[in-house]
Parts: structure tokens; C-alpha cells; sequence
């Protein structure tokens, strides 16, 4: 940890670069999953019937495996949603805890608890990890596509790393971290 609160310009530059990194990856998969499943319901549900009234028997009209894609690009946006909430302070903060001690080791407290929190994060990487390396080492495969799962299960640990490497930031930085919301359920 530092002793000044002041965070250098480069560390700024590198959490600026990471959030926008997260951020562009979370609407390419969530902007492909509206756009695959619209297709495919149009496909289906309109196309199709149009063609059959007009005489004409264009087969299957759905887009090929839509849902399974669908689902490979949620499991990826959302643990890239792990280190936006981080980024963003837009994730719940449980206040167990919070009166136990004086108000003023409140900064202090703050960047243990930040410490703490990288290192359970990084706790819950590591047996992501260990997941996604038994899906590649049994080749485990997806049904229909029969591709491997483990790239995609990539993004379970790469999701937790990502909040745990902010954590250690703020602890290190406390000034990075960003605002609370003002309400917090």
C-alpha cells in the first residue's frame, strides 16, 4: 500500500482502458444475443410462414444453434458485468460489520476490507480456474455445436480476477475506487 491517496495518472489510464475493454465486450454479447434471437425468431415465426403461404417450402428458417450461442455469449457478458459492477460501485455492499469499530479507523478498515475482498475474489478464480481446466481435460463439448466449452468458461475466472485486480487497486489507491451509489438496498 501507498502512503498518499493521490492515484498516478497511469493507473487511471489502465482502470479507464479496462472498463471500456469490459464494457465493449458485455454489449458485443449482449447486443449478438438480441440480434441472433430476433433473427431466429423472425426466421421462424415470419419468414418461414410467408414463404409457405406463397407456395414455396423453404426448410428450416431459425438460425442454427441460436440459443447455445445465446447462452455462450450471456455466460461471457455476464462475468464481464463482475468487473463493471467493481468499476462502477453499482454492486451490493453488505453494512455487516461496519459499527464494530471506531469511525475513525473507517479508512483504514475500508482498505483491509478491499485487500480482503481481491483475495476471496481471487480464492473464487482459482476454482474457476479449476473448472474451466477439467472441462478442457475430459473435452467436454457443447451439444449441438460440439465445440469445447472450456474458452467459454474462460470468462468465470477471468470475470473474478478482474473484480479481485480492482479490489487490490482500491486498496492499494483508496481514492480510485469509485462513489457509492447514494441508495444502497
Amino acid at each position: 500500500m501507498t502512503d498518499t491517496n493521490e492515484v498516478p495518472e497511469p493507473i487511471h489510464a489502465v482502470l479507464r482502458t479496462w472498463h471500456r475493454i469490459e464494457c465493449l465486450v458485455a454489449v458485443a454479447c449482449f447486443g449478438f444475443i438480441a440480434a441472433i434471437l430476433l433473427t431466429d425468431v423472425l426466421g421462424r415465426e415470419l419468414v418461414g410462414p410467408v414463404l409457405r403461404a406463397l407456395g414455396f417450402e423453404p426448410g428450416p428458417m431459425g438460425v442454427f444453434a441460436s440459443q447455445k450461442l445465446s447462452v455462450f455469449a450471456l455466460v461471457i457478458g455476464s462475468f464481464a458485468g463482475i468487473g463493471i459492477a467493481t468499476a462502477t460501485g453499482s454492486h451490493l455492499v453488505p453494512r455487516v460489520g461496519h459499527a464494530w469499530v471506531p469511525a475513525s479507523w473507517g479508512p483504514t478498515m475500508d482498505r483491509l476490507a478491499d485487500a480482503l475482498t481481491g483475495a476471496v475474489l481471487v480464492g473464487i478464480a482459482w476454482y474457476g480456474w479449476v473448472f474451466v481446466m477439467s472441462s478442457r481435460m475430459t473435452d467436454l463439448r457443447a451439444p449441438v455445436l460440439d465445440w469445447p466449452v472450456w474458452p467459454i468458461q474462460l470468462a468465470i475466472p477471468l470475470g473474478f480476477v478482474s473484480a479481485a485486480g480492482r479490489y487490490f487497486l482500491y486498496a492499494a489507491w483508496p481514492t480510485a475506487k469509485p462513489a457509492p451509489p447514494e441508495y444502497q438496498e
